[in-house]
């Protein structure tokens, strides 16, 4: 196994999918579909698996694989046999079991037939499909024998065949299955009237169909019938259950291409779906280096013409997650969905570029694990790596149970070992500002007496009036140098030093800025987590919480008046009753 089949596989996701084998000559030889791609993949390379010789010989060749995420399992499978039919590896088998879905075939005949087949051969007619159900094509071939007519029969019916008469009508005839176009009892004019009006359904014209059965399963009720009349009316649900949903196969969307992208400071990712007759026949996702502050629309718009132009593409419609993709080329229809199949289809192509970003990003923290860190030290302008960084929020309501929380992140990922919680023990109020000079000198003087290492970094949740009190805390302490120290305001996600009046303002796709706002919002959730749970304990003993009409809502109410739970307590009925109104006054000074 070489790296870079070995990479790819330690990043395979516990999703659907369908994977592609490529031999050294970057041929396809292989593509399968599961439920679960880590799982299905990891077992063709584990030793102690059993092999056959045909699945040995595949694995001896395989160089580098690729792998295209979906929704669901059957979604997989049907983008498996897409693929597999279109491209034909040397190690797949044309399966002739469910896995090849049925065709509707118009055959290119005089009166031509309309038939189900699983072999598709553009030059023996128009097809329509693949469908999801066989059951559901075969319903709809009987409605087309009920409302049209048409001839079942393999007969040559050639112009010079019927006029020398050597056909003559059969069964079907006779007992009204056709209109014996072979004894020239039906014009070659209707029987093409009636072919249209089929291809009109199979195009999703339905309402021809609906009413021809609706009709006919009134009329069996009408006659008490009722047998017949339920045998219809499965065939009217089967009718409309033939576009069946699926992000993967639906005759309906006919032919168009995808592309969505996403991107950070330095690169972005685009990915390709290409979807003809309704399913999706190829996929690809490219990686484009940034050079400059490239827009996304820009690099979309490129990608776009490249890959076309690569793939010959004719689409008329382009769908993608983007509006302000700019384009002068005529004939092309630009959307970007908001809901039904086609948004199904960008969700979906965009999961697939999401996942090569993570690939990538994944893969290049393996090769280099100090990456992120080189990258904060050089954007956050840091004398050394940061690879120890914590950060602090305060947490209160209206002033009780004042708290403050502490989160630490090594090497960039949360050690939760590490996470500290603090009681605000000397300051009375809502006072953030004095709040945060406790718990920066709390943890710092206690690091310093157990001879613990001090952070690389302190990043502090708030403004200028926050990031200063706690640099008087590091200064009181003597510590002030020897920690970098930063806060991060929420307005406009700027990060502040100390000492300096105009903020740094990073790329707001950075990954630096990523990893700061992540470190801000595990260290809020952690602090409104331990306050919530402090509060409820305060109030259970006090018997506020769980009283019947009294909730978080009306708490509030109270503590922004009251401003303490013991002040709650000390108030009269009345005082109560101004608050929260007398029913709920009374409920509360009972059970308090």
């Amino acid at each position: 196994m070489n790296e870079q089949l070995e990479n790819t596989l330690s990043q395979l996701p516990h999703q659907p999918g369908v994977y592609r084998y490529y031999d050294k000559e970057d041929d396809l030889i292989y593509v399968g579909k599961a439920k679960d791609l880590k799982n299905r993949v990891s077992s063709y390379f584990q030793k102690s698996a059993q092999h056959d010789r045909k699945t040995l010989r595949l694995i001896s060749q395989i160089y580098r694989m690729e792998y295209t995420l979906v929704n669901t399992e059957f979604d997989a499978l049907l983008l498996e046999n897409s693929l597999i039919k279109k491209n034909q590896p040397k190690y797949n088998i044309l399966l002739k079991d469910d896995k090849t879905y049925p065709y509707i075939c118009i055959l290119h005949e005089r009166f031509p037939r309309i038939i189900q087949t699983k072999n598709l051969d553009r030059s023996k007619g128009i097809y329509f499909g693949p469908y999801i159900s066989s059951r559901a094509v075969s319903t709809i071939l009987e409605l087309f024998q009920k409302l049209y007519s048409l001839r079942t029969c393999s007969y040559n019916l050639s112009k010079e065949n019927i006029e020398a008469e050597k056909i003559s009508v059969c069964l079907d005839y006779h007992i009204g299955n056709c209109l014996g176009p072979c004894e020239q009892f039906q014009t070659e004019e209707e029987y093409m009237q009636n072919i249209d009006l089929a291809k009109s359904i199979l195009k999703g014209n339905l309402t021809p169909a609906k009413q021809f059965l609706e009709e006919q399963m009134q009329a069996y009720a009408m006659d008490l019938a009722f047998e017949k009349a339920q045998e219809v009316k499965e065939k009217l649900e089967h009718l409309q259950n033939f576009y069946a949903k699926s992000v993967v196969a639906n005759p309906k969307l006919g032919e168009l291409d995808v592309f969505t992208i996403i991107s950070d400071d330095k690169e972005a990712f685009v990915n390709f779906l290409k979807v003809q007759n309704g399913t999706v026949t190829a996929t690809q996702t490219l990686e484009v280096k940034k050079r400059l502050d490239e827009q996304d629309a820009e690099i979309l718009y490129h990608s776009i013409v490249s890959i076309r132009e690569e793939i010959g593409s004719k689409a008329k419609e382009i769908i993608t997650n983007i509006e302000e993709v700019e384009t002068e080329e005529e004939g092309i229809l630009w959307t970007t969905p908001k809901i039904g199949d086609k948004r199904k289809l960008v969700e979906l192509s965009l999961k697939n570029a999401m996942a090569m970003r993570k690939d990538k990003i994944t893969l290049r923290n393996k090769k280099n694990p100090n990456r992120l860190m080189e990258q904060a030290k050089e954007e956050l302008r840091l004398p050394e790596l940061p690879t120890h960084i914590e950060c602090f929020d305060n947490s209160n309501l209206q002033g009780t149970n004042p708290v403050s929380s502490m989160v630490c992140f090594k090497n960039g990922k949360p050690s939760k070992k590490d996470y500290r919680h603090f009681k605000i023990k000397t300051v009375v109020g809502p006072d953030d500002f004095a709040s945060m000079h406790e718990v920066v000198t709390r943890r710092y003087s206690r690091l310093l007496k157990e001879n613990l290492p001090l952070p690389k970094l302190i990043v502090i949740d708030g403004g200028k009036g926050q990031l200063g009190m706690a640099h008087k805390a590091l200064v009181e302490l003597g510590i002030a140098d020897k920690i970098p120290l930063i806060s991060i305001a929420k307005r406009l996600e700027e990060l502040f030093y100390v000492g300096d009046p105009i903020p740094l303002m990073l790329n707001k796709k950075s990954e630096v800025l990523r990893l700061i706002q992540q470190l801000r919002d595990e260290a809020h959730r952690f602090a409104i987590t331990f306050h919530r749970d402090l509060r409820s304990s305060n109030f259970i003993k006090m018997g506020i919480e769980g009283i019947d009409g009294i909730g978080d809502k009306t708490i509030k109410k109270l503590l922004q008046h009251f401003k303490t739970v013991s002040n709650i307590k000390k108030a009269s009925l009345e005082e109560l009753a101004v608050v929260i109104g007398k029913s709920k006054a009374e409920k509360l000074k009972q059970n308090l």
